[in-house]
């Protein structure tokens, strides 16, 4: 497993690979029935390859996704950190902060949640966060060690997303981005935007090049990877051009 390190959290390297739970192995086709024995040995795998950044949120698997990966690592949460997201649009008074981040920590049966992120924000929920004084809320929550590190996910517009960047020293944040809709939502422009506030990958793909001595430019072209890709990406063509942009 790889390595990289948020600027803002020098100390600590994450795993190039993360673990998403949103969409685990279920049973009948009901997403909130999340096969415990299934999704549990995938968790476990990706823990002793290396992964140690595992995602979820509040609404996923209808509401189970918590709960399960709070038994999941059980016995190995000193190996992972948990990243979860604080449902914005369910906010309706400066009291829900609070009732919503200890109720994450009961879901997940742990007294930290390493990566905390307000979830999908855009314009409207920014202003919300903001009448709410929801950053204070997590300020706090930071303060007394019940979260790690403060972020964000985003699903808006471009100029959204430059004015929540400039909004607070966030440490990291989690934008939707991939190589066929490069401009969509926060896009390259706002990558590079984060990336200016050290909010992004450049500075920890410059970090992992000085660490590792090798990066994207390293690829031998083999293409072995390219046959076991389900999105069928031209995964060599792809990193030559990453190396690029993250070196530009």
């Amino acid at each position: 497993m790889q390595y990289r390190l948020f600027p803002k959290i020098p100390e600590l390297p994450i795993s190039t690979l993360g673990f998403g739970c949103m969409r685990l192995p279920s049973v009948g086709g009901d997403s909130a029935r999340i096969d415990e024995e299934a999704a549990t040995r995938l968790v476990h795998q990706a823990i002793d390859a290396g992964v140690n950044y595992f995602d979820t949120a509040w609404p996923y698997h209808g509401l189970q996704s918590e709960p399960f990966l709070g038994r999941a690592v059980k016995g190995r949460r000193r190996e992972v950190q948990l990243a979860t997201k604080l449902p914005v649009w369910l906010v309706e008074q400066e009291s829900d902060w609070e009732r919503f981040i200890d109720g994450q920590l009961a879901k997940l049966d742990t007294a930290r949640i390493d990566f905390y992120m307000l979830h999908g924000l855009a314009a409207g929920p920014w202003d919300k966060v903001g009448k709410l004084r929801g950053l204070r809320a997590l300020e706090r929550a930071k303060a007394d060690g019940r979260i790690g590190h403060i972020g964000f996910s985003f699903h808006g517009s471009p100029d959204a997303f430059r004015t929540i960047i400039d909004g607070f020293d966030w440490e990291f944040c989690l934008i939707q981005l991939n190589y066929l809709d490069q401009q969509y939502q926060a896009g390259l422009d706002g990558l590079r935007y984060a990336e200016s506030h050290k909010v992004g990958p450049r500075f920890a793909y410059d970090a992992f090049m000085v660490k590792t001595g090798s990066g994207a430019d390293q690829c031998t072209e083999c293409g072995e990877c390219e046959p076991k890709c389900p999105q069928n990406v031209p995964i060599v063509e792809m990193l030559a051009k990453a190396h690029a942009h993250l070196t530009s």
